[in-house]
């Protein structure tokens, strides 16, 4: 074949990647359906499915007229796409430490055409990334939605914006004569301003900053905070303009604090969370993406992977207080939202957090609701996914057993359907 016949046969592959169409319509029959907004469980009904959207939701027998699709998946569990509030998906698991100098941004932005189709077949249909070099995740969401890549529904943040020597403004690794900025370093209210801006010329739908040090970054303590609370308020501020959300990387306890005070959406990790801070949170409505699993990936794989001993040490400090605020926060009543730091872990593995959340105090339905309704809230697609409902996108996934009895389901899914079309279907196959 002539290569200009291969690059022309590229699309169509893409394209065929979806295995089905859903028009011009198409019915899902035999499942058990989660419905997250009631809380049940819902049998001998069919979703029927037309484009890209839910058009009915009932009994076989009263389905409107017209030529559907069937596809069986009597004895399967269905519930809406899953959605991950904070994934990387341009980083790698075996890419940490003095590794990360090494890798390029383009080579980044080929690692996420990657991460992003095992994102996807592992049932998460939307994405919340946050932060990426050079905005590979903003051009990364653009091929997928125009069908070039195949991957999750992407909502970028682009590059995260952080403090010079801090976590997320700078190479803490290397030496002075040997200077790298990243794209997101800003200090000063007027300074960060201005990186707000910047992300959303670019094309960022939402905004992450860095409010303390990292487990991940060498010079860096989890406690110290990292903005002053006036500069805090100048990204909030900035991004309420430009009608953005905020989302602030925080462990320590003062950094958490302080961001809540300024305002912002969702606090990843909030590992250190104080009572007080987490009755802040709940008045204010602010949402906690707390990555309780990944500290089991760190402290078993994370050497062989290039993580550092002082982030080892890190995290053996930090990662069982954050399961007991995880606890602490889900009792008081806080908006849990689902968030795995994927990339610092493998992607498609997102799903091991729901048996943690479940071990820490949540029900099944709880954990799983973290992941489709809660999240759809905090990214404010509430009225477009995170239920199966008449009029939102047909993103839909299901499992041959039930999670609602065991949340290691999720695990390993095995039918995916986004906006229609289906990705995987190994049901009654």
């Amino acid at each position: 074949m002539k290569m200009k016949q291969i690059l022309a046969a590229i699309p169509a592959a893409l394209v065929a990647a979806g295995l089905a169409s859903a028009a011009p319509g198409t019915v899902l029959k035999g499942a058990d359906i989660i419905d997250f907004e009631d809380g049940k469980v819902l049998r001998g009904q069919v979703v029927a499915i037309e484009d890209d959207k839910i058009t009915y939701i009932g009994s076989e027998r009263r389905l409107p007229d017209g030529e559907w699709t069937e596809i069986d998946l009597t004895g399967a569990t269905l519930m809406p796409g899953l959605s991950d509030s904070h994934v990387h998906l341009t980083s790698g698991a075996n890419v940490h430490g003095f590794r990360r100098l090494t890798r390029s941004t383009s080579r980044a932005a080929i690692s996420g055409v990657v991460n992003a189709e095992i994102t996807l077949l592992a049932g998460f249909t939307t994405v919340r990334n946050l932060g990426a070099p050079g905005f590979t995740d903003i051009d990364l969401k653009k091929a997928i939605d125009e069908g070039e890549v195949v991957g999750p529904r992407i909502i970028g943040a682009g590059q995260s914006i952080g403090i010079t020597g801090g976590h997320c403004g700078d190479a803490t690794l290397l030496p002075y004569e040997a200077q790298r900025r990243t794209g997101g370093r800003a200090d000063g209210p007027w300074e960060v301003r201005q990186k707000v801006r910047e992300n959303k010329k670019y094309g960022a739908q939402v905004i992450k900053f860095c409010g303390t040090g990292g487990v991940l970054s060498p010079n860096t303590s989890i406690n110290a905070q990292q903005y002053s609370l006036e500069e805090m308020k100048a990204i909030v501020d900035e991004a309420r303009l430009l009608d953005l959300k905020v989302a602030v990387h925080a462990h320590g306890p003062r950094g958490i604090q302080s961001a809540i005070e300024a305002g912002v959406d969702s606090v990843e990790h909030a590992s250190m969370i104080t009572d007080e801070s987490i009755a802040q949170a709940v008045e204010q409505g602010t949402f906690l993406s707390m990555d309780i699993y990944v500290s089991d990936y760190i402290l078993s794989e994370g050497e062989a992977a290039g993580i550092l001993e002082e982030s080892l040490a890190k995290e053996r400090m930090v990662g069982r207080v954050q399961r007991e605020r995880f606890q602490a926060a889900f009792e008081a009543g806080a908006n849990m939202a689902f968030g795995s730091d994927a990339g610092v872990y493998p992607h498609g593995t997102n799903a091991r957090q729901f048996s943690k959340m479940v071990e820490w105090g949540m029900s099944p339905m709880q954990a799983i609701y973290t992941a489709t309704l809660s999240n759809a809230i905090l990214f404010g697609l509430e009225d477009e996914i995170g239920s199966i409902s008449v009029g939102k996108s047909a993103d839909l996934i299901a499992v041959e057993g039930d999670p609602l009895r065991d949340t290691r389901e999720l695990e390993d899914v095995d039918f995916v359907m986004k906006d229609g079309v289906v990705y995987l279907n190994e049901i009654n196959q």
